[in-house]
């Protein structure tokens, strides 16, 4: 199977692929129904080596032409195939063709029942396709109903039916697929919103359709890969000293909060930052020099101690633990005063939504609920069109906007914004935003422009960060703490050259 591609393209934009392929490149539509049906069968096999009963949902459209090109396959490898077609005969050509060609194999088509699920070891789902047009609900949706509770592992063909391939939205019922195979290109539901939750392994092959059916679009999202990683993060000379390697200010922990402002440092130390200072609270300050030595510690009553400091930084991340107190509106206005490129966190965010203002140097970086109130909008606005509310972010605030959350994405205004698929539910405990402001802070440091690649270093700091993630939470995902991360950086941020 073919690996991801990076790009992401909108529906419409895979259907008009599809399109170019066959009405210009004069590839006839059956063909490619059976290129798909071939790279079904071999994600198939891949993943289910030893299955030998499968159950074929098909619908009535191309989808269904897709998973009767399956199961002829299929049976011709020697599985045992069961087909069932719940929304009844077929309605296009090539679906017709699909058919005509099971049957002339000696293939029938059952009557849906439920009990034919108990007589299989998987069931490909070929029921809808990407042309969802409502909820899916009566019957069909009793079908799906009955295929979740099943237990059976699945394979859905281009994508889980009753999934919005363009929102990642849920309007009624949807398959949960433990694999799902898309043909041509991904679609953004499959990242966003609960698509992550039915699309299961995701694998992907273009049908041999070329890039030039893409025409000029360069995708609604782009997938983080290492390309970005090593760019950001080449390997060091052996002449590299700390001041070539960035020197990072936190503006960090409010009184009571020294844990947010060590979690900072400690990260953007790990992160490869050359220089770390926390300009903190002046309780706080003789506590963190003694937990991490490494860090330079400078207790700040005001805004005269933290000018300086702000100076002789490369870039500044404020924020983590900082309280909305008179003492923190003063740092934070001098932090958005300085000319140093910002990444901007947790309280920093909150009093920023309080008094709205643009700058191109800075990096937000909100959970749902601090974008809500940068937006004026409830949280579950926000979940419900993620990739709007990126985009609203950095409409509203210039610079570079960070939504965390499953299926971070990361938006500046020239281009299509970053997606990373990777991290884990483990890591949905208090500090991991600490940590990660401290990463993206180290990142963007040891860029040669800081402020120029803003947008690059905070793709690869959320990518690292959630990395990270997945290698502690090999163990398990309940009980991890931010601080476990830590020590997983280093292994994150030296890429193999």
């Amino acid at each position: 199977m073919q690996p991801l591609p990076a790009l992401i393209h909108s529906t419409a934009t895979v259907r008009a692929a599809d399109r170019y392929a066959i009405d210009v490149l004069g590839i006839p539509g059956y063909a490619l129904m059976t290129r798909a049906g071939e790279a079904a069968l071999g994600a198939l096999r891949a993943q289910w080596p030893i299955a030998r009963r499968m159950l074929v949902l098909c619908g009535r459209g191309n989808n269904g032409g897709d998973g009767y090109v399956l199961a002829r396959y299929a049976r011709a490898a020697g599985l045992g195939v069961t087909v069932t077609a719940p929304g009844g005969t077929p309605d296009s050509a090539d679906a017709v063709h699909a058919l005509e060609e099971w049957r002339d194999a000696g293939g029938l088509v059952e009557p849906w029942s439920g009990a034919l699920l108990g007589r299989a070891d998987l069931v490909v789902d070929a029921l809808l396709g990407t042309g969802l047009a409502r909820a899916v609900e009566g019957p069909l949706g009793a079908v799906i109903e009955a295929l979740n509770a099943s237990g059976r592992p699945v394979l859905a063909l281009d994508t889980p039916s009753g999934l919005d391939t363009e929102t990642g939205r849920v309007p009624g019922v949807a398959v949960r697929a433990t694999l799902t195979v898309a043909f041509v290109g991904l679609k953004p539901g499959f990242f966003l919103g609960r698509g992550p939750e039915h699309v299961g392994r995701l694998v992907c092959d273009d049908l041999d359709i070329p890039a030039a059916a893409f025409g000029a679009s360069r995708g609604v999202l782009k997938r983080i890969t290492d390309a970005e990683l090593r760019r950001a993060l080449p390997r060091r000379p052996r002449t590299a000293n700390k001041g070539d390697n960035g020197r990072v200010l936190i503006v960090a922990g409010g009184a009571g909060m020294a844990g947010a402002a060590r979690l900072a440092g400690e990260a953007a130390l790990r992160a490869g930052a050359g220089l770390v200072t926390i300009a903190t609270s002046p309780e706080h300050a003789a506590i963190l020099a003694a937990t991490r030595p490494e860090l330079i510690c400078a207790p700040v009553a005001g805004r005269a101690e933290l000018e300086p400091l702000l100076a002789r930084a490369d870039v500044v991340a404020i924020g983590p633990g900082l309280g909305q107190t008179p003492w923190a509106a003063v740092l934070v206005a001098a932090a958005f005063a300085c000319e140093r490129p910002l990444v901007v966190d947790a309280d920093a965010l909150n009093l920023l939504a309080a008094a709205p203002q643009r700058r191109s140097a800075w990096c937000l970086t909100p959970h749902p609920g601090e974008a809500g109130r940068l937006l004026g909008l409830a949280a579950s606005a926000v979940q419900s069109d993620r990739l709007g509310a990126v985009r609203a972010l950095v409409a509203r605030y210039g610079g570079v906007a960070v939504l965390k959350g499953a299926g971070t994405l990361i938006a500046t205004d020239a281009e299509a914004p970053y997606l990373c698929e990777r991290g884990n539910p483990g890591m949905a405990v208090a500090g991991m935003g600490d940590v990660l402001t401290g990463v993206i802070a180290a990142i963007a440091a040891q860029q040669a422009d800081p402020a120029a690649a803003l947008g690059l270093a905070a793709a690869v700091g959320v990518l690292v960060h959630a990395s990270a993630g997945d290698l502690m939470a090999r163990a398990g995902e309940r009980g991890l703490l931010a601080s476990d991360l830590i020590a997983q950086l280093p292994a994150c941020v030296n890429p193999a050259s």
